[in-house]
């Protein structure tokens, strides 16, 4: 059982207080935020996550520590049952907590290295689970397919001393345990037998799951499925399970339900954490998000005669030394003979802010875009701001460089992503 199902939710750049009560500001219980410190202590020298990136951890006087969520969203849950819920900030002073949800689920989907890719986000109620439980259940709901479809068997080697003989004698270990015992046979057979390695994953996963979830359907669902393996052995080696696995089209309909064990059983979100106090954590970059969410809608809009690369690496700002510093823009769109290049950005600019808060570096690379690719039009793209008041912003220098700034509605997607194409196309 659980020890909390307690969820704490807050949204990018917001943060906790360690028991004291702010403004601006959700309130963690003691042990709750010391073992959050831990974890961004602990992750601090990951050489893929920079712990800014993630979580910072700073002081202010009178207050004492305070916790403030960058740029990862997601989810994290202590070994104690409480969930730590970071959710993006999307522009939009009615916007609930369930559309949230739901636009970021939406999101999700896009990305090429998680497999969130075919769950339906319409008919789950985003307003009431929590991140944690929206990912239990649409694991649930895999696996639940997969039984109905039927659990595969196959023959797997087992070695054993058994009263009859079969299969192959292995001489050594029958000495060593039969040198006195007549009765017995130390031998190698294959045993046509449900207990491979798959399911025996599975099953860990409905066993992790059951304890980690506070919602009564999803346990009841769970401890349900967990029948369906009563004949399969635990996984006692995650790594061991997940390389023995096979991968045909006799095992397809498995391909999913695996998919969630490595989320779940080896924290496969987008970049691996450390924390001991922490059973599961699965934050994405959000920056990574927009830039395949924004990717993904282009292919779905475009018409026929355009093509579409990402991470388009064919010129460097240099020439020598050989391709010095590769230019990588997002989005790189081509039509006969114009090319347009998009750059995503993940910031909700503002008209406070100097240069509504565009930084002066991304406005060099737009530079170096322009004149690498000759390019038509140069479009750096911004999730739609409250804090903006201009639908559009443009920029252009005495040598023929524009650069249009743009932005993405979130409620509305499609119908930004067709207004954009027809202005650049």
């Amino acid at each position: 059982m659980r020890l909390s199902s307690k969820t704490y939710s807050i949204t990018e750049f917001g943060g906790f207080t360690r028991g004291a009560s702010l403004s601006g500001y959700q309130s963690l219980p003691e042990r709750t935020f010391a073992a959050l410190e831990n974890f961004i202590l602990a992750n601090t020298s990951s050489t893929e996550t920079e712990a800014i990136e993630l979580l910072s951890l700073s002081a202010r006087r009178g207050i004492g520590k305070i916790i403030t969520a960058r740029n990862y969203v997601g989810l994290i849950t202590m070994t104690d049952g409480t969930v730590i819920e970071i959710l993006p900030k999307i522009a939009g002073a009615d916007i609930s907590v369930g559309d949230t949800k739901r636009i970021f689920l939406e999101m999700l989907k896009t990305l090429k290295d998680v497999t969130f890719k075919d769950f339906n986000v319409s008919h789950l109620h985003t307003e009431k689970l929590s991140l944690l439980e929206i990912f239990i259940k649409m694991f649930l709901d895999e696996v639940s397919v997969l039984t109905k479809q039927g659990l595969k068997a196959a023959y797997m080697p087992v070695e054993a001393n058994e009263r009859f003989y079969k299969g192959k004698l292995l001489a050594s270990q029958n000495i060593k345990h039969n040198l006195m015992n007549y009765e017995r046979f130390f031998v190698r057979y294959d045993d046509f037998s449900f207990n491979r390695p798959e399911n025996r994953l599975i099953k860990a996963t409905l066993s992790f799951l059951l304890k980690q979830t506070a919602d009564s359907r999803n346990r009841h669902n769970a401890a349900r499925l967990l029948t369906f393996f009563e004949i399969v052995d635990y996984s006692e080696s995650y790594e061991s399970d997940f390389s023995k696995c096979i991968s045909d089209r006799s095992m397809s309909h498995y391909d999913k339900a695996l998919s969630w064990c490595r989320v779940f059983l080896k924290g496969n979100s987008f970049t691996a954490f450390a924390g001991s106090e922490v059973a599961l954590a699965l934050l994405f970059p959000m920056e990574k998000i927009f830039e395949s969410f924004v990717a993904a809608k282009f292919r779905k809009h475009l018409g026929s005669g355009v093509s579409l690369r990402t991470q388009d690496t064919r010129y460097s700002l240099f020439d020598n030394p050989t391709r010095a510093f590769v230019l990588r823009p997002d989005i790189v769109l081509e039509y006969g003979e114009r090319t347009v290049v998009l750059d995503t950005k993940w910031k909700l600019l503002s008209d406070n802010a100097r240069n509504n808060g565009i930084s002066q570096s991304d406005m060099y690379q737009m530079y170096a875009y322009s004149k690498k690719y000759n390019a038509a039009g140069i479009v750096l793209i911004y999730p739609q701001s409250d804090g903006v008041s201009k639908g559009e912003i443009r920029y252009a220098s005495d040598d023929n460089v524009r650069v249009d700034v743009s932005f993405i509605d979130l409620r509305n997607v499609d119908s930004s992503i067709a207004n954009l194409l027809s202005m650049v196309c």
